[in-house]
């Protein structure tokens, strides 16, 4: 989730669902997972999460299409692999200045410290006017699912194919399914010593 920080949020609405791309920090707060972020007070999900603390995130991680060519056997399909983890939880709406002044702060720190010497050089009167002009929300986690396709079914051989052409890809959310494949232990031949 800390990789890949750009989540879609979701939320149950008496219209139906409703979701929000955003990018969120992930923390450990009391041994518990704590997802934080703000949207605009334009965007109405600060409404629904205030009417229905309940809400699923979903970040995914890489991800990539699998071409059957890289199977052994002529009668296969294409497939995608990914990895995915789904996080339900409670949302509480952050709404005092000096939350959200603390948020904010944790977001710069997480996404661009850099910017953290700008942000405190601009004017008090922008810094309140871009605060006016959001709603930050703090969930906590109550459920985390990993999802992981990453050619389980597969042979080995099958695996080691994929692993090699997705190596190839420039495209690092390609090429992060082979090393997550290879952190997995799939593709791997085990060889055996003469002596076993």
């Amino acid at each position: 989730m800390r990789a890949n920080p750009f989540a879609i949020l979701i939320s149950a609405t008496d219209e139906g669902p409703f979701a929000t791309h955003l990018p969120l920090s992930v923390d450990a707060k009391e041994g518990k997972t704590v997802l934080r972020g703000h949207v605009a007070k334009a965007n109405p999900h600060w409404h629904y999460l205030e009417r229905q603390a309940q809400c699923l995130t979903i970040f995914h991680g890489a991800h990539s299409y699998i071409s059957p060519s890289n199977y052994v056997a002529l009668d296969s399909v294409p497939t995608w692999n990914y990895a995915a983890a789904h996080v339900y939880g409670d949302a509480r709406i952050v709404s005092s200045p000096g939350e959200l002044h603390g948020m904010l702060d944790e977001l710069i720190e997480t996404f661009d410290p850099a910017y953290r010497s700008q942000w405190k050089q601009t004017t008090p009167t922008f810094r309140e006017n871009m605060l006016r002009q959001i709603v930050g929300f703090e969930i906590v986690a109550t459920r985390i699912e990993g999802k992981f396709k990453l050619s389980q079914n597969r042979t080995l051989q099958d695996q080691s194919n994929v692993i090699a052409s997705l190596d190839k890809s420039e495209d690092t959310l390609v090429s992060g399914v082979s090393q997550l494949m290879r952190e997995q232990g799939l593709g791997l031949k085990t060889v055996k010593k003469e002596n076993d």
